[in-house]
């Protein structure tokens, strides 16, 4: 396990890059702690797959440094760097049996037979793979071939991290929801360093302790699924994360009101909050869940016309239109205002955030 660095890290597959979008990676510095784990989270051609190899040495950057334990290894090849990645499709040994299967990376390493034997047993009960250790992998089910290429990569207990490139792709929806349950259960019982890409919420909300969420090539926010959800730093990270995604309404400020582009009508702001004419694009940003609608005017709330309400079991999911603006709500009762009428929609202070050139100011 280690403890990985990246300092002023970049990348770029074409020669000489003049300008952002020349870049698969943008500039970024970021630790990663020994034994965490860590998803890198984004959509696909974000950058995030190229980041993972440029860690397991598939890839070697056009700037700044990889560091495990604080010891540069930009330049050694992937062999040399005792890291074990798990692909989107199972890499396995199909004549093999199971117990072939996840002995050969210890074999390969010379561990004496007995050791072989107890890893081997620990991680196939881990997996729940004991009744098929005798089996050949060749007439095992999709899943059960995907946990023998995750047990392959936990097998070595001294590797400095394990990488998994989208690991789930190939499994049903049900059987995605148990592996990624066994995975956090393998992180805190084996305390390996994991590092996990996926374009998937989901997955990464539901596996790791800090999310990497990229877009573009840029790492635009590192943090718990909580601050993700409650204090995105920036806007694509308010519409990524979240079903639906954060309203994000386009506003001017003054006087210590938020005037909601092509409305007429405004909320206040806080004081704090300092932004003038040259000061960007301003984007008022609140989550579905935390907006409150009323069929009753309230105090400093915007009138809106409901033209979507769907009972979605655990919720009510109403759509409504402000302007020309179409605001997502998500409450636990039904809506006291029918198709077509006023709903009145309160953004409450403390959940009501605000963006300058799509990052947070307040």
């Amino acid at each position: 396990m280690a403890r990985i660095e990246l300092v002023n890290l970049a990348h770029a597959y074409k020669a000489n890059p003049a300008k952002p979008s020349d870049y698969a990676l943008l500039p970024m510095t970021m630790s990663w702690d020994d034994g965490g784990a860590y998803a890198l989270l984004g959509p696909s051609g974000c950058g995030k797959t190229t980041l993972l190899n440029i860690i397991s040495g598939l890839v070697k950057p056009s700037h700044g440094k990889v560091l495990f334990d604080g010891k540069d290894i930009t330049n050694l090849p992937t062999e040399a760097r005792n890291i074990a990645q798990v692909f989107q499709f199972p890499v396995i040994y199909d004549t093999m049996t199971v117990r072939e299967n996840l002995a050969f990376p210890l074999k390969n390493r010379q561990w004496k037979t007995a050791d072989i034997n107890k890893r081997v047993g620990q991680i196939a009960e881990i997996l729940e793979l004991t009744p098929d250790l005798s089996h050949r992998a060749s007439g095992l089910t999709a899943d059960a071939k995907q946990k023998i290429s995750l047990g392959r990569g936990l097998v070595r207990p001294d590797v400095a991290a394990v990488l998994f490139d989208e690991p789930l792709t190939v499994i049903d929806p049900h059987l995605k929801w148990l592996l990624r349950r066994k995975l956090k259960e393998i992180h805190h019982e084996l305390k390996l360093s994991l590092i996990y890409v996926t374009h998937d919420q989901i997955e990464a909300l539901t596996f790791a302790d800090q999310v990497v969420v990229m877009t573009q090539g840029e790492v635009v926010q590192v943090g718990s699924a909580q601050a993700l959800f409650e204090e995105p730093e920036h806007t694509f990270v308010g519409y990524f994360i979240g079903n639906p995604g954060m309203n994000l309404l386009p506003c001017t400020v003054s006087q210590h009101r938020a005037h909601i582009a092509e409305v007429g009508q405004s909320v206040a702001v806080p004081t704090s909050l300092a932004i003038g004419p040259a000061s960007g694009v301003v984007k008022l940003g609140i989550r579905p869940e935390f907006v409150m609608a009323s069929a009753t005017q309230a105090a400093d709330a915007l009138a809106s016309i409901l033209t979507s309400a769907r009972n979605m079991g655990t919720h009510w999911l109403l759509e409504c239109q402000l302007g020309a603006h179409r605001i997502a709500v998500k409450q636990h009762a039904p809506p006291d205002a029918r198709i077509g009428e006023t709903l009145w929609l309160s953004f409450p202070p403390a959940r009501t955030l605000f963006y300058v050139n799509d990052r947070r100011v307040v």
